[in-house]
């Protein structure tokens, strides 16, 4: 018996290959049941194949029950693969989503995320990346590889739900100081970023039909997240202040807030509207969950304290998330929930995935503890300050009256608004065959804004892309 199998030395292993081939002309009925097929010495000749090759495909046939062997004869196409077991064509499984699943599935499609595979421009004025260039990388590797080598047997166990207890409470401490949220330890749940933050609360605290309000325009992750668990989205508007509290309805389950640096608008919500925030809270008897979204970098004075340290009634969620300000790969971020929700918050993120990476939270927590989180942060503001000069510099010199620019004030992006009606998708388009890209506002918003909106980032060039950058964009808009 004569077999031609295709072989490739770049592609698997050569006896996965030859495995593959015999296996499919098995259950394809090209080798029939009971058929001898040629030794392994006869095979290894044909196929230009050492033995030992040859070999270890046998024994894999062998081990599944496609073949048996019989001492002094050879081996056979096992009786079992008879014509009515085998695969008659091919056809693809129908396949019957649960609701669930089709509005994953939709809200995937929904929301364009930046892909490896979309041509790669000289200057990408990313949003909602981390500086890498800044990051002490050769330090974070020399944390993972001691911490992989102090890890004792039983800490490789299951862990703890609501993650490890060094790094909850050097999280407490950090937020404590930074952004004056009040919490103690227990308070605080690790989650594999946040959206995964975003996720166990519609799980924990929605019903299908539950009114939850939502910044318009807003983070769509957040926004599909809450959809496809079936919540009633009511869509707030925002102004150059924020969210405006007079906007919101009478009774509502969950308000959904960025009030350090509004996303995407870049907007920060004063003092007074956080108290009325929180005075309809109490009037709604609903929760208000504060992401915390780029809380970190402010450029006009002293950033206004948490939403969660002004409440004195139980009722805000506060999301902060490391995968933004250290790597995004390094999906690490917390919830910090009332008293009276953690052991709901718990008992979820355990049925959800056990808990969060126990290697990746013992780095985080030496990262912490050693000052070198601190000593990050200082240096990307330091850096991204000089970024944000640079950048409404040459906004003001190249763009000057066409544009007016909002969100200066605190994050890692701006947002340049026309101030002739342009149509936003033209100029993305028109930005990137100047080498340039730009992220239109308008997918962010439930009602469409009233002009045309471009999203620049900056943490991630340098002072000479931003100015050449925007040169580049001048000429287009």
């Amino acid at each position: 018996m004569q077999f031609v199998i295709p072989l490739s030395r770049d592609q698997a292993p050569l006896f996965q290959q030859v495995y593959a081939g015999l296996r499919d002309a098995i259950l394809t009925g090209k080798v029939p049941a009971g058929s001898r097929l040629p030794s392994t010495r006869e095979m290894a000749t044909q196929l230009g194949i050492s033995r030992t090759v040859a070999v270890t495909a046998f024994e894999q046939l062998l081990a599944e029950g496609f073949v048996t062997g019989r001492t002094g004869s050879g081996t056979y196409v096992s009786n079992a693969i008879s014509p009515d077991v085998r695969p008659k064509r091919s056809h693809p499984a129908r396949i019957a989503l649960s609701k669930y699943g089709v509005a994953a599935a939709q809200a995937r499609a929904a929301v364009h995320l930046p892909s490896r595979a979309e041509r790669p421009l000289p200057l990408d004025f990313a949003v909602g990346c981390s500086d890498l260039e800044t990051f002490p990388f050769a330090l974070w590797r020399r944390l993972l590889l001691r911490s992989a080598r102090r890890t004792r047997v039983a800490e490789l166990d299951y862990g703890p739900p609501e993650g490890n207890s060094q790094l909850r409470e050097l999280i407490c401490t950090h937020v404590r100081r930074a952004r004056a949220v009040q919490c103690d330890t227990d308070q605080v749940i690790i989650v594999n970023g946040s959206q995964q933050a975003i996720d166990l609360i519609s799980r924990v605290l929605l019903e299908r039909g539950d009114p939850v309000c939502i910044e318009d325009p807003s983070y769509q992750g957040t926004r599909e997240a809450l959809r496809v668990a079936g919540a009633k989205l009511l869509p707030i508007a925002v102004d150059a202040a924020g969210i405006i509290p007079s906007k919101l309805p009478s009774r509502a389950r969950l308000a959904f807030v960025t009030p350090s640096h509004q996303f995407p608008t870049g907007a920060i919500l004063p003092l007074a509207r956080r108290i009325e925030l929180l005075r309809w809270a109490k009037r709604a008897n609903a929760f208000i969950v504060e992401d915390d979204y780029d809380g970190e970098f402010n450029y006009a004075g002293n950033p206004l304290e948490s939403l969660q340290g002004l409440d004195r009634e139980g009722r805000v969620i506060y999301i902060g998330t490391f995968s933004r300000t250290i790597f995004s790969a390094l999906r690490l971020g917390y919830l910090i929930v009332p008293k009276s929700l953690i052991a709901a918050f718990s008992a979820a993120k355990w049925l959800c995935d056990r808990h969060s990476p126990t290697l990746e939270q013992q780095t985080l927590a030496e990262f912490l503890a050693g000052g070198h989180y601190e000593r990050y942060l200082r240096r990307v503001r330091q850096r991204n300050s000089k970024r944000r000069e640079v950048l409404l510099e040459s906004i003001a010199k190249h763009l000057g009256s066409r544009v007016t620019v909002t969100g200066q004030n605190a994050g890692a992006h701006i947002v340049l608004w026309l101030n002739r009606n342009r149509n936003e998708d033209k100029l993305v388009q028109a930005a990137a065959e100047v080498g340039v890209r730009v992220y239109g506002i308008a997918p962010y918003y439930i009602h469409p804004p009233r002009a045309a909106g471009l999203m620049l980032g900056y943490s991630r060039l340098r002072e000479s892309e931003i100015e050449d950058g925007i040169r580049r964009l001048a000429r287009v808009l």
